[in-house]
């Protein structure tokens, strides 16, 4: 006999726990599933664990570039114990019984669509008015030869270890690749960072991708660009990878940062009518709906992999579902490679625009040469913001930033690109003196627009 609820929740990860969350408050009766821990990737095996070791190596990075103080040490000990500690040392146990405390049926296991408003959890069968898909997605892992033979990590084996390295190749010079490399490299490790790309980061501007570039070699990563993994195999006790430029690399464990593909296959989405696209990812609308009383939120979309968005479009399908819809806008979404300095940007690059169709001017600022607020921060200032503005709408269209704390004050921008805000506005801002966001003020000084 099945169960019949509201609204059935496939995945509980970030978006997946603000849809739940917000239709729990909203007095509706709600199933959350989940095949592995409550909070996802996110919260055990990505952003919560990598975020937590980032930090004590840019906190030490800060001691030693501010006058005045010394003797910042890292502990690996330490520094792992609180990540265990963060990370909740993999149990759930406390988040399943929140969700039933406030009247969810929490239930493990792997979900399958098996028609409209069905749902199979093992021998468990419910049915529901609607249906959530959050699963996320998963890491890609290249098919090369000898890849058995080898010690092969990706995030949740880097994020989760308990002893480090001494040497890792990281394949990947994306998000995942470039953070990695400074947790990694900081805390000692040997780090050779290959990318088949010609520059890092390469969704970005080019020149964020330079200044990438510049910062992780000076912190000792040997970078290999425009090359690619052929085939692998093990000499001794260390993991070999060779290039297709005739070379290898060899090092204790390999980490994949090779990009990540949407959770949809063999979990009958297509049974509740579902359409699925070129690269496996839930098809939506506006409202995130992907068929009849089914929605899909989060990384399973493949819109746009970031966590703040899954939250984001949680609370889109959740007030569809509450009769109060309001549509999806991606316009101006800030995205934060946690670097060393930070990298921080929003809306779009000069060359989307070009595609756009949107004719664009740009500048960008050297924050040293420019405000006080770098000086008073570090000794021998490092940072830079970009703008990019539309010269017919007179608005900004596209924004980056590296320098420290550059994730906090990308908002301004992402605001102001999100909202349309006319720049002769955004010119009259009087900003806090002295901060970072005061750059903005001197960077649109220099806008021919």
């Amino acid at each position: 006999m099945s169960e019949h609820f509201d609204v059935a929740v496939l995945g509980m990860g970030p978006g997946g726990e603000v849809a739940a969350g917000r239709l729990l408050k909203a007095g509706k009766k709600v199933a959350v599933i989940e095949r592995e821990l409550i909070g996802g990737e996110c919260a055990y095996w990505a952003c919560i664990p990598s975020k937590t070791l980032l930090r004590p190596a840019e906190a030490r990075t800060e001691v030693q570039r501010v006058a005045g103080v010394s003797r910042a040490e890292l502990d690996w000990s330490e520094a792992s114990k609180y990540r265990d500690y963060m990370i909740r040392n993999l149990d759930d146990s406390a988040q399943v019984d929140g969700y039933a405390r406030h009247g969810a049926v929490v239930i493990k296991g792997e979900a399958r669509i098996t028609g409209p408003g069905r749902i199979q959890v093992e021998d468990r069968e419910l049915t529901a008015e609607h249906i959530i898909i959050a699963t996320g997605s998963e890491a890609v892992i290249p098919d090369l030869d000898g890849l058995d033979q080898i010690t092969a990590w990706t995030n949740r084996e880097t994020y989760t270890t308990k002893t480090l390295p001494k040497s890792a190749v990281i394949i990947g010079g994306s998000a995942v690749g470039t953070e990695t490399s400074t947790f990694l490299s900081r805390f000692g490790v040997k780090v050779t960072l290959v990318h088949r790309g010609d520059r890092l980061l390469e969704r970005e501007e080019p020149r964020v991708g330079e200044l990438t570039h510049k910062y992780l070699t000076e912190s000792g990563i040997d970078i290999r660009l425009g090359v690619t993994a052929r085939r692998t195999h093990r000499t001794g006790d260390q993991s070999v990878i060779e290039l297709d430029d005739g070379t290898e690399v060899t090092a204790d464990v390999v980490i994949f940062a090779t990009g990540r593909t949407p959770r949809t296959k063999n979990l009958g989405f297509e049974n509740a009518g579902v359409t699925l696209g070129d690269h496996g990812q839930v098809q939506v609308d506006e409202y995130c709906r992907a068929a009849e009383n089914v929605w899909a939120i989060g990384d399973v979309t493949g819109i746009m992999p970031f966590t703040h968005v899954a939250k984001y479009q949680g609370r889109i399908a959740a007030d569809a579902i509450l009769g109060q819809p309001h549509t999806a806008s991606y316009s101006g979404i800030p995205r934060v490679v946690f670097g060393d300095p930070e990298i921080a940007a929003a809306g779009l690059t000069k060359e989307q625009a070009e595609q756009l169709g949107i004719r664009t001017v740009a500048t960008e600022l050297d924050l040293a040469s420019a405000i006080a607020r770098p000086w008073t921060y570090e000794q021998d200032p490092r940072g830079f913001l970009g703008l990019l503005a539309d010269t017919d709408s007179k608005t900004l269209v596209g924004a980056w930033a590296v320098g420290p704390m550059a994730g906090e004050w990308i908002h301004h921008a992402s605001l102001a690109i999100r909202t349309q805000i006319p720049i002769e506005i955004l010119r009259d801002q009087v900003a806090q003196f002295p901060t970072y966001n005061e750059a903005y003020q001197a960077a649109l000084e220099e806008l021919d627009i």
